[in-house]
């Protein structure tokens, strides 16, 4: 056998050792898994994280060994752990499933664990609906949307998010969640690092993980008002760093950042050239001073927007992307290649529904945010009055397990959003302010009686 022979042989052991070890750490990390949800702790650890970084960073000094190599493979090792422990965590949408569950088996529901409006959509959509036929709407279409629907996109986002952009910055999508799939998986590339700040939508980091790429998350409190701390996002930065995500109006908190600390996350964003992802569907909720990442001009911005809660069309899918010109046409391969494109009847009823009021819906949601926080009071929860969105955000004065509370209520009728699924919040639960006022106080007293 010749010397390069034995070197393959030898590969190719290690290779099946390193497997069988992986096999090892996998079935270790699902028992973690089951302990964490047993517990109602979070999936995810980062001091935990940062003690396995340190121990690689030493091991390759003693070994001579490249440490970003090392620690890139330690990032998948990260992510396969939280794939595996994710199957037993307990989101918003396990809830929301295991709620359609006991309704069809007759048992009524009072849904407060999801953000979907109650409202109809505007009238236009159903005169649009009636039109499609008759106008030729349902044809293969360009995979970045109706040319008309992107102009009056543009010229929305010119008029409301004080941006600066062209029917070439848009993209047309099915819906916001999409797009952000779309941003993450194609910008980035596995063992890319993202900066998302807790609490937060359950899709990013799903997403990310899903691409290879791992989570840097940012703890914050409701005692420091859901504000996250500059020093910690400059901590998490390093070469593998890619991208940071904002969602402001905040699902699940409501939080709007104060201009002067938004300015600050922009200008690091910009120092370090980083992608900044920012999920903006609840703006038009907002209930104190917002501002678009639009208006700051960087380049590296990739912003999504969605007719599902503005317009309550959450069914019919429908969203967009704006960014520069460059990042939308890479958008546009996979888009096209994953759906060819965005329905275009679909399409043709959001562009004739843009322009609509929905200010009464905006109205409406306050009122009832006003209702939920006066209940909360009453009831002594804790929580940092929502500046926008549809939600709030809430813990009682003796934290509990909201995991196991929230499959409690499910047996009383009652579906809530427990806090495990945005972060490390088990003591934390959302309820949502989209049902009307009286089923929003039977779903309360329900509540009253489980904590």
């Amino acid at each position: 056998m010749t010397e390069l022979e034995e070197l393959r042989k030898r590969i190719g052991e290690v290779t099946i050792e390193m497997l069988s070890l992986l096999k090892t750490r996998t079935d270790i990390a699902q028992e973690i898994g089951k302990i964490k949800n047993q517990q109602g702790m979070n999936v995810s650890n980062e001091s935990r994280e940062d003690e396995l970084r340190e121990l690689v960073k030493k091991q390759c000094q003693e070994i001579d060994f490249d440490s970003r190599s090392a620690l890139k493979f330690l990032n998948f090792l990260l992510n396969e752990s939280i794939k595996v422990q994710s199957s037993e965590s307990n989101t918003h949408l396990a809830i929301f499933l295991k709620a359609k569950e006991l309704e069809q088996q007759g048992k009524k529901i009072i849904h407060l664990e999801v953000g979907e409006p109650d409202f109809q959509p505007p009238e236009s959509v159903k005169h649009s609906l009636s039109e499609i036929y008759d106008k030729g709407f349902g044809k293969y279409g360009p995979a970045k949307g109706l040319p008309e629907f992107r102009k009056k996109l543009a010229e929305f986002a010119n008029n409301h998010f004080d941006a600066n952009v062209s029917s070439e910055n848009i993209m047309v999508t099915p819906g916001a969640r999409f797009g952000i799939f779309l941003a993450i998986t194609t910008l980035l590339v596995p063992n890319d690092e993202i900066i998302v700040i807790e609490p937060a939508w359950p899709a990013y980091r799903q997403c990310a993980i899903n691409a290879g790429v791992k989570v840097r998350s940012i703890k914050t409190t409701l005692e420091n008002k859901w504000e996250p701390k500059i020093e910690e996002i400059l901590d998490c930065i390093n070469n593998n760093t890619k991208m940071i995500i904002l969602n402001y109006p905040n699902n699940p908190t409501g939080k709007i950042l104060p201009k002067i600390l938004q300015d600050k996350i922009i200008d690091i964003a910009k120092k370090h050239r980083l992608y900044i992802l920012s999920d903006e569907i609840y703006s038009n909720y907002s209930n104190q001073e917002w501002n678009s990442i639009l208006s700051y001009g960087y380049e590296n911005t990739i912003v999504t927007q969605s007719f599902s809660k503005s317009h309550s069309m959450t069914g019919y899918r429908i969203g967009y992307l704006i960014s520069n010109k460059n990042t939308i046409e890479k958008l546009i391969k996979l888009q096209a290649l994953c759906l060819t494109n965005v329905s275009e009847p679909i399409q043709y009823t959001a562009m004739n529904s843009l322009n609509e009021d929905v200010t009464k819906n905006v109205e409406i949601m306050n009122e009832r945010l006003i209702k939920l926080e006066q209940i909360c009071n009453e009831m002594e929860l804790e929580f940092v009055k929502p500046d926008g969105a549809m939600y709030i955000f809430a813990r009682t004065k003796n934290p509990i397990n909201t995991s196991k509370l929230s499959e409690d209520l499910l047996e009383h009728g009652l579906a809530i959003a427990p806090g495990i699924g945005f972060g490390d919040y088990n003591e934390f639960f959302r309820i949502s302010a989209c049902q009307d006022v009286k089923t929003l106080i039977e779903g309360m007293d329900i509540l009253k009686t489980k904590v």
